[in-house]
């Protein structure tokens, strides 16, 4: 990170950087589950559940990716053994039912992930607010897009879920 970019930064960037490889490492959990999730769907409205989790999953490897440009701004390195993600994840355990028939317990395990996320982005926004104004603004962005999966997959469900 350039010289000025670190004088902006007022709080302990350690910890910050903790906060940012968990938000790595659930976007990563989500980008995996989502993209199996849509490899195991099956019944006649599988390709309507498959576009979706392929579409999340996608987007949660773009969040991914820009938070491992923040790490790396903040002079840190993103997580590099895989095996760590789950854990440094935070995130529950998704629940990807036996039967790829089962289409609603699909969505439903995709929905506490993105309610996980959204509760998490909150957080982060909330702890970088006048502390790393490129952090917030990022943990913004990601809370944004993480509201719209909910909302879609509430709308596919027909319900709060």
């Amino acid at each position: 990170m350039g010289k000025k970019g670190r004088e902006i930064v007022k709080g302990d960037v350690s910890r910050l950087l903790q906060d940012l490889h968990g938000a790595y490492a659930l976007e990563w959990v989500a980008h995996y589950n989502f993209m199996l999730a849509a490899h195991v769907a099956a019944g006649i409205n599988a390709p309507v559940v498959a576009g979706v989790m392929r579409k999340s999953s996608e987007g949660e490897l773009k969040h991914a990716n820009s938070i491992a440009e923040r790490i790396v701004q903040l002079g840190g390195e993103p997580i590099r053994d895989m095996a760590q993600l789950p854990a440094r994840s935070g995130c529950p355990p998704f629940a990807l039912p036996e039967e790829g028939t089962d289409l609603e317990s699909i969505l439903k395990a995709a929905l506490e992930l993105e309610r996980h996320a959204i509760g998490f982005y909150q957080a982060l926004a909330d702890k970088t607010r006048a502390v790393d104004i490129v952090t917030h603004e990022l943990a913004e962005e990601l809370l944004a897009d993480e509201v719209a999966e909910e909302e879609e997959l509430e709308n596919l469900l027909g319900r709060s879920g």
